[in-house]
């Protein structure tokens, strides 16, 4: 059990960021609500569009990984939100704190079913817990990278 304590420790680092990524609360730590919503020239996403798209797919991994009962929304559609901007800096806010939470709602499974991290799922296709908390923590990284470019381009970095 002491190997999966340390892997189960490096996959939260992992999860966290930092070392060679930036941390998602860095990366959106101080965005003006005015700009949250602003697609830079030739941008596909503003900054809104990926926290949230972050927010869905990372709850997605999450509720799929507690079992079989989860049905996942339409792809793509149902990963993005409908608008570029938020309804208001109470969305924005909360898209942020959902964020969080459901990161820590994953390390927490991850420590309550850390003998099973390399077991498949009864209820899928061969995947397990080990490669969706990966499947997090590459996803959120990339699209933590495309914030602070979208950052960057708009002057807010």
């Amino acid at each position: 059990m002491e190997a999966n304590a340390n892997l189960i420790k490096h996959l939260v680092e992992l999860l966290r960021g930092g070392h060679g990524h930036t941390k998602f609360e860095d990366a959106v730590k101080g965005v003006p609500i005015a700009k949250a919503g602003i697609r830079p020239e030739g941008c596909p996403h503003s900054v809104w569009e990926l926290v949230e798209h972050i927010r869905i797919a990372q709850h997605d991994i999450l509720q799929f990984s507690e079992g079989p009962k989860w049905k996942s929304p339409n792809w793509p559609d149902g990963y993005w939100p409908k608008s570029p901007q938020p309804r208001d800096a109470a969305a924005w806010r909360k898209s942020v704190s959902e964020v969080r939470a459901g990161r820590k709602a994953f390390e927490k499974l991850l420590g309550k079913r850390a003998g099973e991290l390399e077991t498949p799922f009864p209820w899928g296709d061969g995947q397990t817990l080990l490669r969706e908390a990966l499947l997090i923590a590459d996803h959120n990284a990339y699209h933590i990278g495309q914030i602070v470019l979208v950052r960057r381009l708009l002057g807010v970095w």
